[in-house]
């Protein structure tokens, strides 16, 4: 681990990093999770969370990329790779409305520890390799399925050319890393994703996401927040009512600086050379 940033551009107070999950299943699964009740006996084909599911492709992002305009901020959405192959005009949207697009395994089901080294490594070429071709550029960030990578994940990011690694918890501010393939910048995912509140109320999100921020500009500079919302989940009008009031709470502080995932990451390897 190497120093922690210490300043953000023009002394900015707080960096607010937007981050979008576009996530999707592997053919005839459903996410483990749902705002339902009830699951289903084990090895019942679940339509319904197939369909919840797909709300993301279909409907979420696009309500997303409404909200985005409407407050002039860019974002980064953690994209499953079969999204682009299922959802490309979306894809191609949030990409030319100068959204960066990371890798997130190829879906959300295939998740890093559960495969081989030599795996793995095919995964994440396979994931650059999709989304380059839909977008006509590489991808050079990368968070995994569930937050979970291997002891190999970031020397294989390091090798394909990515530049920051999102699976890291062990303090606020983002920090460069020596993989001995090259340098990766580590950023901290979100403690409070939208999915925390599919049983409770969508004002939980807008009161944890104001008052961290509230604090952070108060008392703590330079700090970071991930705020962070799931296509097939957040993308629905009753958690989207609240990103939007969130967003333009913050865009009315001064020193805040919203930033893509990429932009920190280079600003971090700027200053740790």
């Amino acid at each position: 681990m190497e120093s922690i940033i210490a300043a953000w551009p023009n002394n900015k107070k707080l960096v607010v990093m937007v981050t979008i999950m576009f996530e999707v299943w592997s053919d005839g699964k459903a996410p483990p999770y749902s705002p339902m009740t009830t699951s289903l006996k084990p090895g019942t084909p679940d339509l319904l969370g197939i369909s919840w599911s797909q709300y993301g492709g279909k409907t979420g992002i696009w309500r997303f990329l409404r909200i985005l305009d409407d407050t002039k901020i860019n974002a980064t959405i953690c994209l499953n790779a079969k999204g682009a192959e299922l959802f490309p005009d979306a894809v191609k949207q949030a990409h030319q409305r100068g959204h960066e697009i990371a890798g997130h395994s190829y879906t959300q089901d295939l998740v890093l520890p559960y495969l081989s080294a030599a795996e793995e490594k095919e995964v994440i070429e396979r994931c650059k390799r999709i989304i380059a071709d839909a977008v006509g550029v590489a991808p050079v960030g990368w968070f995994s399925p569930v937050a979970a990578p291997t002891v190999n994940t970031a020397q294989f990011l390091a090798e394909a050319g990515f530049i920051w690694h999102g699976d890291y918890n062990d303090t606020d501010l983002p920090y460069a890393i020596d993989t001995g393939k090259g340098r990766l910048v580590a950023l901290a995912h979100s403690d409070f994703t939208d999915n925390r509140t599919l049983r409770s109320s969508p004002r939980d999100f807008f009161n944890v996401y104001k008052d961290t921020f509230d604090y952070l500009y108060q008392h703590e500079a330079p700090s970071l927040l991930n705020l962070t919302m799931h296509c097939h989940f957040g993308g629905r009008p009753m958690m989207s009512a609240m990103l939007d009031q969130l967003l333009r709470y913050m865009k009315s502080f001064p020193d805040v600086w919203f930033a893509r995932h990429d932009e920190v990451a280079r600003w971090v390897l700027s200053q740790n050379r």
